[in-house]
């Protein structure tokens, strides 16, 4: 394997806390990561007085291939409480053009916890589990809480099994179809924390060795 040094000048520390990715309970705090690239969803929950509930996540990502998903969340988040309280959420995939909606669903709350923003956010009911969906959103999961990892720092895992899903067909591949039509002509909405976000629409065939399997 061949060695290579990091040349002065192009890479340098900055100082920054290490392990620190992404943004952090403070956002004052500086945060490794910007050049990461996560998917951007909605998770909708539900609060204990029946009121559903829309957050954004960018810590997220399928756990496995049997039918796990998962999203980084905290104790003091609703979403986290919500979740483990009715044992179920949902995730909406958004397209580009919603990074408003999805931007206002992380609004502020008033004493009484309400979040006024998401009136804003439209959305449809879920099929499965008791939730709704952000409409317009190119992907949609309904899962049931399969259990949540604690005690990661001031984090935890929420996992949760999927029960329902539901896609665009403009998102589905097909075998007559090339991957880079699907995502140049449905662009895909990423993330790059602590605050900026990016339009995918352009994607290269992976150049697996040979004797590569899954």
């Amino acid at each position: 394997m061949r060695k290579s040094r990091l040349k002065s000048g192009k890479y340098r520390d900055r100082g920054f806390p290490p392990y620190q990715i992404g943004a952090s309970a403070d956002a004052r705090r500086p945060a490794v990561g910007d050049p990461v690239v996560s998917p951007l969803i909605l998770v909708g929950t539900i609060d204990e007085g029946g009121t559903p509930d829309v957050a954004p996540k960018h810590m997220a990502m399928p756990l496995g291939w049997q039918n796990l998903f998962c999203f980084v969340c905290a104790p003091r988040h609703a979403t986290y409480r919500n979740a483990v309280a009715q044992g179920a959420f949902t995730v909406s995939f958004p397209l580009p053009e919603q990074i408003v909606e999805t931007s206002l669903a992380a609004g502020g709350r008033l004493g009484d916890s309400s979040k006024p923003s998401l009136a804003a956010v439209p959305t449809i009911p879920a099929r499965v589990v008791d939730g709704v969906l952000v409409e317009g959103c190119y992907l949609y999961l309904e899962c049931t809480l399969d259990r949540v990892i604690d005690d990661l720092g001031e984090n935890s895992i929420v996992v949760g099994r999927v029960v329902a899903a539901a896609a665009d067909e403009r998102a589905l591949r097909d075998p007559e179809r090339d991957d880079a039509d699907l995502v140049h002509e449905l662009p895909l909405l990423g993330y790059l924390a602590p605050g900026r976000f990016t339009k995918i629409h352009d994607s290269l065939a992976f150049p697996f060795p040979v004797d590569f399997r899954y």
